[in-house]
């Protein structure tokens, strides 16, 4: 297992959850590809996306359903804040991941984090763990716990 998928595996087990990191043959840098790869619906991929928080120049973490695209004014109003578009090394620095293997827990500082609320009509999803060839699986309220999250509508 690649360590940074290991260290998210850590990660729940430390927070009591049973929850397992697997590896997929293929990438799951898209949403598209980790539904494809899992045999799951596009939906039920809980993507992870890093915004700059302008005036304070801190990130936001979004977690999306798969197939919803974020209305960054409509979140722009709910944090209080203009969105920038985070760059790879801004995403790195503060979570400690790469790019289409950001994970929704174990980043390297609290970020703050909102949960999509249609992840919630799903019995299980999919999350990135660490690497763009990691994911686990868990349910909306499992990561509306892990993430200590708000919960808002994204589109």
């Amino acid at each position: 297992m690649k360590e940074s998928a290991l260290a998210i595996q850590t990660k729940l087990q430390s927070l009591g959850f049973d929850n397992e990191v697997v590896e997929l043959p293929d990438s799951a840098r898209t949403a598209q590809e980790a539904a494809d790869a899992i045999g799951c619906k596009v939906a039920q991929i809980a993507k992870s996306i890093i915004f700059r928080m302008k005036n304070t120049n801190t990130p936001l973490l979004v977690v999306a359903s798969g197939i919803n695209r974020i209305n960054e004014k409509h979140i722009a109003k709910v944090v209080e804040d203009k969105l920038g578009k985070a760059d790879a090394e801004f995403v790195r620095e503060h979570t400690g991941f790469v790019i289409g293997g950001v994970s929704p827990i174990g980043h390297v500082s609290e970020i703050l984090t909102l949960i999509d609320e249609d992840l919630f009509q799903y019995d299980t999803i999919w999350a990135a763990a660490g690497h763009p060839k990691a994911v686990f699986q868990l349910t909306a309220d499992e990561l509306l716990q892990l993430t200590g999250g708000k919960i808002v509508a994204v589109k």
